[in-house]
């Protein structure tokens, strides 16, 4: 009983969020439509007269879009996303709505509502993902400056700030040495401000990002690792973020490098864990090249981590390595192909993982400290937004595998090989 209200709920959800999909893209076509009307407006119109015209009740310069994906999992060995184990789950979807409202030339809204049901990794639920007022205050030909406030994308590496929607992203599955999927919710976005910048010279153009954010702290898997069901609750203290970026040739090279100071503090309702604090220092370079047909990217990551106050044995003090080198090409105009190379060391100082083996008695294998990962992709273009993507994962070690999904880690397999699929449409 208890399965059948799970899937009636989902649906209902599913079907809930598609009406809202369907009803805002037939607004924008009849709001494109009016707009493109010829309608006389008088000279002494304002701003705001001028974007919201005759008999029509969407300004000009509002913009909907949406996504709808629909993922499929099967694993050899191990759980991602639901009981994939030698199964195939279908627990993996994504449906968002976002929009855009230029309310006037220096000032733009944004708002995206997401619904994402990832296995037992993320609560199949509506959620806020970003809620923006970007404001423009200095603004020339070359240069840009301005500030943003509100529910912000965070700007970590290349892909974070579009990793919700499948054409934003090269594969099904980001590279998790870097773009962990288990704790996506607290890396997509954080409420705060930041300072933002461009200059464009005939060098190339230089973008900056630096703000101040309070961490998002709802991932299932990330709390469960560390409390395994015991009372207590995480919360997000004040951290902050940089990020600086070159283009040449509007984008033929990309290179950027980022930092943040993340902070999070754990308050206990039980008497196993004490009180504690979480500082989290991710410093990210990436650089990528794109030809007429293809691409090559990298990115390299170090991340410090700091459990303090826990009591043993959860107090550590670690720095991870992941860093993944990835090839894509473009075989006709409705075919591509992706091949990468993805690698995950949770302590350099421990890079195989036997010293954190031995360190529990050989409870926990070393495996879990590590993750190599080799990917083949390849995505069809159906019909214009309407896209089919499959890739195939050898992955050695389960570094980035999700606690919640696999609860005995002693019993994880070290060798394993992933199979997924997606369909996705955008407008």
């Amino acid at each position: 009983m208890n399965n059948l209200k799970k899937n009636l709920k989902i649906r209902f959800e599913i079907v809930y969020v598609l009406c809202i999909a369907c009803t805002l893209s037939q607004l924008l076509i009849i709001n494109t439509a009016v707009a493109e009307t010829p309608t006389a407006v008088k000279a002494n119109d304002n701003w705001f007269s001028g974007d919201w015209l005759e008999g029509n009740w969407i300004p000009q310069s509002v913009q909907i879009h949406g996504f709808l994906s629909q993922g499929f999992v099967h694993t050899s060995d191990n759980n991602f996303f639901g009981k994939s184990d030698d199964s195939v789950s279908t627990d993996y979807r994504e449906l968002g709505i976002n929009g855009s409202w230029r309310v006037i030339p220096e000032l733009q809204l944004f708002l995206q509502v997401v619904y994402r049901d990832a296995g037992s990794t993320d609560d199949q639920d509506v959620r806020i993902d970003y809620g923006v007022a970007d404001y423009s205050f200095y603004s020339t030909e070359s240069s840009l400056l301005g500030l943003k406030g509100g529910r912000i994308p965070t700007p970590l590496g290349f892909y974070n700030e579009t990793r919700d929607v499948l054409s934003n992203r090269p594969t099904i599955l980001l590279p998790q040495s870097i773009y962990f999927d288990k704790n996506r919710n607290i890396s997509i976005s954080a409420d705060g401000g930041y300072l933002f910048g461009e200059h464009r010279t005939e060098f190339g153009d230089f973008f900056f990002d630096v703000g101040a954010v309070i961490p998002r702290l709802n991932d299932p898997d990330g709390e469960f690792a560390l409390t395994r069901d015991l009372p207590g609750k995480f919360s997000g203290n004040l951290s902050w973020i940089g990020r600086i970026a070159y283009e040449w040739q509007s984008g033929r090279i990309r290179t950027s490098i980022t930092y943040a100071d993340f902070h999070v503090k754990y308050k206990s309702n039980n008497s196993i864990i004490q009180p504690g604090k979480l500082q989290f220092n991710p410093l990210i370079f990436s650089v990528q090249y794109n030809g007429e047909d293809w691409s090559l990217t990298g990115e390299y990551e170090l991340a410090h981590r700091h459990f303090n106050d826990f009591g043993a044995p959860l107090d550590s003090n670690t720095t991870s390595i992941g860093y993944y080198v990835q090839g894509a090409y473009k075989f006709t105009s409705w075919m591509e192909g992706v091949v990468r190379y993805d690698n995950l060391i949770i302590d350099k100082n421990d890079k195989n993982g036997k010293k954190f083996s031995a360190s529990t008695g050989g409870l926990l294998p070393a495996h879990s400290r590590f993750a190599e990962d080799l990917t083949v992709g390849l995505r069809f273009t159906i019909i214009p937004n309407l896209l089919f993507s499959a890739e195939y994962h050898h992955i050695n070690g389960t570094g980035w595998l999700a606690d919640i999904e696999n609860k005995d880690r002693a019993k994880t397999k070290k060798r394993w090989d992933m199979f997924l699929w997606m369909v996705s449409y955008h407008f």
